[in-house]
């Protein structure tokens, strides 16, 4: 097929061909001069990564560097969000000064990537977003309180080789206190200004709290790390380790997480708001407009998201009486609902049974694997169940992400707290986003490609990674996995909750829904179980509008995929297609759909 219009547009645009003008112009130096921007390019933005390390002191830590101390104490503070702003408009002034028309295509892709995501940024430092953000520093979904805890654990990112780094963590495990102190005093500010938390997040930022204070200080998950020490260490500086670690942990940071808990139950919750939508907020509404731009990339209206989910709700309906037909159950959809959730036979009996439900769709996927994917992550997974800590907090799986250099393998956490309420049903669908091709494979593969900036290697753009998980959900079907009714099932069954998440998010937010107006939804219209549900809603109550994303997200690969079968027809290789998707490691959704239809031009 020849060459379109449009297409041809679009290579003189991105400097491919040259105009009628120019053709006299040879093409080694059209090629060097490319060659030579995207070095521009790539060293300004590499440039800018080391820049933003400093001013993402949490993120560093978790991408496994031990961090800087002095960093960690500026985080929740007035001049951290100063030098942020100054940052972010340098670097939009400094990606100005690049000539994008000389870039290559796949740099190109980049420049636009990384504008969007600036721009974006530096908007969510505004005064008036900092205003109705900065004064909720966390809640119970996501915060410092949980998230330093887990970084200390063996299975955080910290390295733990030799005494040298033991003594780097120490540093920033007795700058938390501070930082914890700080969050106090946003938190206060907020009551200042009317712009508060839930009181059903505070009271479950209490319950953490109260599960971390339970131990001993020499007992407590903050002594985990000096439990088990590298024999490395002689028995000597061993003990001055143990013994300097179990001081900061007595003295600074357990007394630094009691005055936390104590501010939040004395003074916080009385004042913390019912209500628990954003629209009850001050300030909400908008902020709320700005969260779905966030997280979806698309600027939507929570009424089009809401009616949007409906329809998704009605069409997954009808697969679902086909499905329960299959498996030959007689009476009406809400009574197998409730048939599913409450017959023994189909919820897991122990953790063990859990556990190797999902070792064995582990192995059926791995064979798999080569018909649709050219290349496979470097870096393994493992599968483990949560702690017993972050089980009731947590839903029904979650992905932990390895090292660049795959030798921490990514983990791949499965919940097994009331395990009455776990479906083995959902076995196989949960592995495939979670797991394996879903998030390990495409942050894996991302974070691994050393030729990628580091905002496409680590980039958390939650409609882009979110909506592959979910599509990697529908590969079950090409996989065979769905052929037993019951797993088929049970991807209907996850599958519905995405789209239930586009009426619960909107409902909650944008239409004053209660909490148990939603919880009730999700249960009428669903398999889950009340644990699941429940936990599904506080999460879209601590975060608003991150749900939206998988289902955006999803239906924009499959709408490119579809798009990509129309045209290409016989020449449609599915392992190229996902390469296009997983190649360029994370985009936005605008910038992806610009480089599979260039792709499907040039494979026409």
């Amino acid at each position: 097929m020849g060459l379109t219009r449009a297409f041809l547009l679009a290579l003189l645009a991105a400097g491919l061909i040259a105009p009628a003008s120019a053709q006299t112009i040879p093409a080694i130096p059209v090629a060097g001069a490319r060659q030579d921007e995207d070095a521009r390019l790539l060293a300004l933005l590499n440039s800018y990564a080391r820049a933003q390390e400093a001013l993402d002191p949490l993120g560093a830590v978790a991408r496994g560097d031990n961090g800087n101390p002095q960093a960690l104490q500026r985080l929740f503070s007035d001049e951290l969000a100063a030098a942020q702003r100054t940052e972010l408009r340098r670097q939009l002034a400094g990606l100005a000064r690049i000539n994008r028309a000389r870039l290559s295509p796949e740099r190109q892709l980049s420049y636009d990537a990384f504008q969007q995501q600036t721009r974006e940024a530096l908007g969510w430092l505004t005064p008036d977003i900092i205003a109705l953000t900065a004064v909720r520093p966390f809640n119970h979904f996501g915060g410092l309180h949980e998230e330093f805890p887990a970084l200390l654990g063996p299975e955080g990112a910290l390295p733990w080789r030799d005494e040298r780094d033991y003594r780097r963590n120490l540093a920033l495990l007795r700058s938390l206190p501070l930082v914890l102190d700080r969050a106090i005093a946003r938190f206060r500010q907020g009551m200042g200004s009317g712009v508060l938390e839930t009181r059903l997040t505070t009271t479950n930022m209490i319950a953490q709290l109260d599960e971390l204070l339970a131990r001993s200080p020499g007992d407590s998950v903050f002594a985990a790390p000096v439990a088990d020490l590298p024999v490395a260490i002689p028995p000597a500086r061993q003990a001055l380790i143990r013994a300097d670690w179990q001081e900061a942990v007595a003295q600074d940071v357990v007394p630094a997480y009691r005055r936390l808990r104590r501010f939040l139950a004395e003074e916080y919750l009385p004042a913390a708001r019912a209500e628990p939508g954003l629209a009850a907020m001050k300030g909400g509404s908008g902020l709320y407009r700005r969260l779905i731009l966030r997280h979806t990339t698309l600027p939507l209206e929570p009424e089009a998201i809401h009616a949007l989910g409906l329809s998704e709700v009605a069409r997954i309906h009808d697969e679902m009486e086909q499905v329960k037909a299959q498996l030959g159950f007689k009476g009406t959809l809400p009574a197998f609902f409730n048939h599913i959730r409450t017959d023994p036979r189909f919820h897991p009996k122990t953790a063990e049974e859990l556990s190797q439900g999902y070792a064995a769709v582990a192995k059926a996927v791995d064979a798999q694997l080569p018909r649709l994917f050219a290349r496979q992550p470097a870096g393994k997974m493992t599968i483990a169940a949560y702690p017993a800590s972050r089980g009731k907090f947590e839903a029904g799986g979650s992905y932990s992400l390895g090292s660049a250099d795959g030798q921490r393998p990514g983990v791949f956490y499965f919940n097994t707290y009331d395990l009455e309420s776990r479906f083995l049903s959902g076995v196989t669908t949960l592995y495939l986003h979670e797991g394996i091709p879903g998030h390990h494979f495409q942050s894996s593969l991302a974070q691994q490609d050393q030729s990628l900036p580091d905002f496409q290697r680590f980039g958390d753009n939650a409609a882009y990674v979110e909506g592959w998980a979910l599509y990697a959900e529908t590969l079950g079907y090409e996989m065979g996995l769905y052929k037993d009714p019951l797993q088929h099932w049970g991807t209907l069954d996850d599958e519905m909750l995405r789209a239930m998440r586009l009426v619960v998010d909107t409902g909650l937010h944008a239409k004053g829904w209660s909490r148990s107006q939603a919880v009730a939804y999700m249960l009428a219209n669903s398999g889950m179980g009340r644990s699941d549900a429940e936990a599904e809603v506080d999460r879209y109550i601590a975060n608003p509008g991150q749900a939206l994303s998988y289902k955006i997200g999803a239906l924009t690969i499959q709408r490119l995929r579809r798009e990509a079968e129309t045209k290409l027809g016989p020449r449609f290789d599915l392992k190229a297609f996902h390469e296009q998707v997983l190649g360029s490691g994370v985009l936005p959704l605008s910038v992806l759909e610009t480089k599979v239809r260039r792709w499907i031009a040039s494979s026409a």
